[in-house]
């Protein structure tokens, strides 16, 4: 099943196609029959390829998947394969490669990102945050969710997440205020709060935040944040954000955090699909 609804990815195509084709009207080829294959260039954890599915059925091709979302695949994989008119061929091709070269990208930095945490600590999680592009949620979580990650937050009516930017406007108030009063809001909900310090999570673990997001702590005071809630608030969740990525994942992941909060697998580089189209006689 496609991760967007149907009249999305028609949208997609209407966008690319608003007045028809012009090259394949002024060719004639619009009864000529074709095939086409997409292929892995990349090895790749492949991402949005059931959307590519769909994008060549309302096209009027006929598909045949090969692979689904979330398979790591090596270079020269046949993705998927399909047969039809030409003109649904050539007005629905780019839209489906590029949907997978970007979102494939997306999942495979997402996978080499819990990968390499997990080599060192093999139960922390990636999760990724809302700074995707506006307007591709959809198709951001899936690859996220198809490289092993999870979503740190959908957005901000799921999440309680406190950050100095709202605690400006409660200047008189205290941690222990502010945890009290927002739990009484939302009884259900953990209670998350970004700190800046070491004397400002141990604080806000005291006062019964269950989430303690350590922005832009180095390695070390992340582990040092660890040793001392271990003994205060042994259920609070040490979350590390702030610039992690590939190359120190493993090391916030050695120093304990629970879970490593990021943005960088949305800067991925496209995977290379290779699309093959030829003449059906």
């Amino acid at each position: 099943m496609s991760v967007l609804p149907i009249a999305e990815l028609e949208k997609l195509l209407a966008e690319d196609i608003p007045y028809g084709d012009l090259t394949t009207e002024a060719l004639g080829v619009n009864g000529d029959k074709g095939h086409i294959t997409l292929t892995a260039r990349d090895a790749m954890t492949v991402a949005a390829i059931e959307d590519a599915q769909a994008i060549f059925a309302i096209a009027g091709i006929e598909v045949e998947r090969e692979v689904r979302s979330g398979d790591t695949v090596v270079a020269g994989t046949c993705l998927l394969r399909g047969e039809g008119h030409a003109t649904g061929l050539l007005r629905s091709y780019k839209v489906a490669q590029t949907l997978v070269e970007v979102w494939s990208g997306v999942a495979t930095a997402t996978r080499r990102m819990v990968a390499a945490a997990r080599m060192a600590n093999p139960a922390v999680v990636v999760a990724c945050t809302r700074k995707n592009v506006p307007g591709t949620k959809g198709l951001a979580v899936a690859a996220v969710k198809a490289g092993g990650g999870v979503m740190h937050r959908l957005g901000l009516s799921e999440t309680i997440l406190l950050f100095a930017e709202h605690r400006m406007f409660r200047p008189n108030a205290g941690l222990d205020d502010l945890a009290h009063g927002l739990r009484l809001h939302a009884p259900e909900k953990k209670l998350v709060i970004e700190v800046h310090s070491i004397d400002e999570a141990i604080a806000a673990a005291q006062a019964g935040f269950d989430v303690i997001q350590t922005e832009k702590f180095t390695p070390s005071t992340v582990a040092e944040v660890v040793t001392a809630l271990a003994a205060i608030a042994p259920r609070a969740v040490i979350a590390a954000t702030g610039g992690i990525n590939l190359d120190n994942a493993a090391a916030y992941a050695q120093a304990g955090a629970s879970v490593l909060v990021t943005s960088w697998p949305y800067t991925a580089q496209p995977r290379d699909v290779a699309v093959t189209i030829g003449r059906r006689d």
